[in-house]
């Protein structure tokens, strides 16, 4: 039976390999360029997280820079989507962190009069990493369960305020050199050498949420973060974690976070060559279907969604 929809989905999910490759699931893989040399974010199929973040660590090296989707690796896998036959569903990473969204509609419409009969619906996720890559896994599930291309959208523009996701960085460094944080906040989480806490807003920016004592304390707070937001009484027991090559912390964390739920059911992830660019080694994250994070705004914040129409 021919299913109702197929997805397309990118490299900047940070999913293991075996998680998205499925059936009609399609992997869009950004690039990165380290040392004047183009790489794939390929899901550590042609490197290591060890080896990636080892040469990351090695100050004799320039940082690896990243780009959005290039056009011809848009205009390729929308040509094959569109070949299939099956209506189709992008979900893309952040448009808060990515002009890739953008492009992605660009070349949607660029292509759509050429194929009148097909379908290809984009998505912004509003997530990143492991984040987005919650979402993923809830929508191949959710394709399973024979949803429309039509209906996924709304699943997903749905589900995404259900994800709660918090991580922890070492230094903001390689988030400000990347400009996805102001040089004044990295500089003042360096004089205090403090571990900062990170999620995501509602438009998919990074937010900074807090800030721990020593890593420590922050893989309690990462804890304290899931004990707070997690709905026992009948939330989904999955948890996925990320780690940018500090696998002992991600078992401490494990650890506490089987404290508070002992039925937790754990995928464990390292974080991709892309999103490793920005956040650097040792960061560490935490991420779980929770609270509607919508229902978190101040009263100020609510108003301004009303008057702007969302």
């Amino acid at each position: 039976m021919q299913p109702k929809c197929n997805l397309i989905v990118d490299s900047c999910c940070d999913l293991p390999l075996s998680a998205v490759d499925k059936s009609g699931v399609t992997l869009i893989k950004f690039p990165y360029v380290f040392d004047g040399v183009e790489h794939i974010d390929d899901l550590y199929q042609t490197t290591s997280p060890r080896d990636f973040f080892a040469a990351m660590r090695d100050k004799k090296r320039q940082p690896p820079t990243t780009s959005q989707l290039p056009a011809r690796v848009l205009h390729d896998e929308f040509e094959k989507a569109y070949a299939s036959g099956v209506p189709t569903v992008y979900l893309s990473f952040s448009s808060g962190l990515s002009g890739s969204y953008d492009a992605a509609v660009l070349m949607r419409d660029s292509l759509a009069a050429q194929h009148p009969d097909g379908k290809l619906l984009i998505v912004d996720t509003k997530l990143a990493s492991i984040a987005e890559g919650l979402l993923v896994m809830g929508a191949i599930e959710q394709r399973a369960a024979g949803l429309s291309a039509e209906e996924m959208v709304a699943w997903v523009e749905e589900a995404r305020y259900f994800v709660n996701a918090q991580f922890m960085v070492d230094d903001l460094d390689a988030l400000r050199r990347g400009g996805r944080i102001p040089s004044g906040v990295a500089l003042a989480g360096a004089k205090l050498d403090v571990k900062p806490l990170l999620g995501f807003d509602l438009e998919g920016h990074l937010s900074l949420v807090g800030m721990a004592r020593g890593r420590k304390k922050g893989i309690r707070q990462l804890a304290e973060y899931y004990d707070k937001h997690f709905d026992a009484s009948g939330g989904s027991n999955q948890v996925l974690m990320g780690n940018a090559d500090c696998p002992k912390d991600m078992e401490r964390l494990r650890g506490e976070i089987g404290k508070v739920n002992p039925t937790a059911v754990f995928v464990d992830s390292s974080i991709g060559p892309v999103i490793g660019s920005h956040v650097g080694s040792g960061m560490l994250a935490v991420v779980f279907w929770g609270p509607d994070r919508r229902e978190e705004l101040s009263v100020a914040d609510r108003i301004a969604r009303r008057v702007k129409g969302k």
